[in-house]
């Protein structure tokens, strides 16, 4: 997660931001380790508060009834009815790109809102449901992201050194980067004996959704500073929005469910 907090103020707000994962934590876990119909209206529920704080950060206008139509396209999953999934996010895209302030900038803005909040919420439910054994996938992948902001929060405040990405999140090092990748790395390892599989195939992987969390954080606090704004919104205290606490999950469900998906084989090296 990108934050441009000052590094002794983040330290003061660590028992609210302890708080809220505990909290949340359970939430995402009971809905992901169940799935279908209640995986979905997580989703939903993500889906809706996530494009109301696109809104806000970005000026979009229609936020009520964009946020509706993400908590919609979230619903319809279960259906399996992908015309109407295809036709809920074809009809909120366009509601955002026609409805905003004058400007090409604008229009893409308000565009790439929608694609951003629905293809984080469809990636998660897409790695939960897919062809493979999706609740071990999305459970595994999820600690791991986890493990990976938990090493690069307190292994980057503790160690320091330089900077990641200045520019885009000051309290970024690289030092906390590479513990997060290495913590991955071991969580792969544990994976891989508790799958009785290789673990190469695990510990590559792990390396892998280290990086993708990572390059979600940055992303989204890239964002964030093109608009202006710390956080993307205050839901979460100590965190934020849901957009500040889900950016580097919803990239790793994005490629990750695409990657099980193009490539079936990597579902079986890895034991699911």
């Amino acid at each position: 997660m990108g934050d441009w907090t000052p590094t002794e103020r983040r330290f003061s707000e660590l028992p609210v931001r302890l708080v809220s994962a505990f909290i949340l934590i359970p939430m995402a876990l009971a809905a992901v380790w169940l799935g279908g119909w209640w995986l979905a209206t997580a989703c939903a529920v993500f889906a809706f508060v996530m494009m109301l704080e696109w809104c806000a950060m970005s000026a979009t206008s229609n936020q009520y009834l964009l946020a509706g139509l993400g908590g919609l396209f979230a619903m319809s999953f279960p259906l399996q009815l992908t015309e109407m999934t295809v036709a809920i996010a074809v009809a909120a895209y366009c509601l955002a790109s026609f409805g905003a302030r004058a400007g090409i900038r604008s229009r893409v803005s308000a565009g790439f809102g929608v694609i951003y909040v629905f293809a984080m919420v469809g990636g998660l439910y897409m790695l939960r449901e897919g062809a493979w054994e999706g609740q071990s996938a999305a459970l595994y992948f999820m600690s791991f992201v986890w493990a990976s902001d938990a090493a690069a929060y307190f292994f980057g405040r503790a160690f320091g050194g330089p900077k990641l990405l200045p520019k885009e999140s000051p309290n970024k090092t690289w030092s906390g980067a590479i513990a997060a990748v290495l913590a991955c790395a071991i969580c792969g390892y544990f994976a891989s004996m508790i799958e009785g599989v290789d673990h190469f195939a695990w510990m590559a992987c792990g390396i892998a959704i280290s990086i993708v969390a990572q390059a979600g954080d940055l992303f989204e606090s890239g964002l964030k500073r093109r608009f202006k704004v710390k956080d993307s919104g205050r839901i979460l205290p100590g965190h934020g929005g849901l957009l500040d606490r889900v950016d580097g999950l919803g990239a790793v469900a994005v490629v990750g469910s695409i990657a099980l998906a193009v490539h079936p084989g990597l579902a079986t090296a890895l034991g699911l």
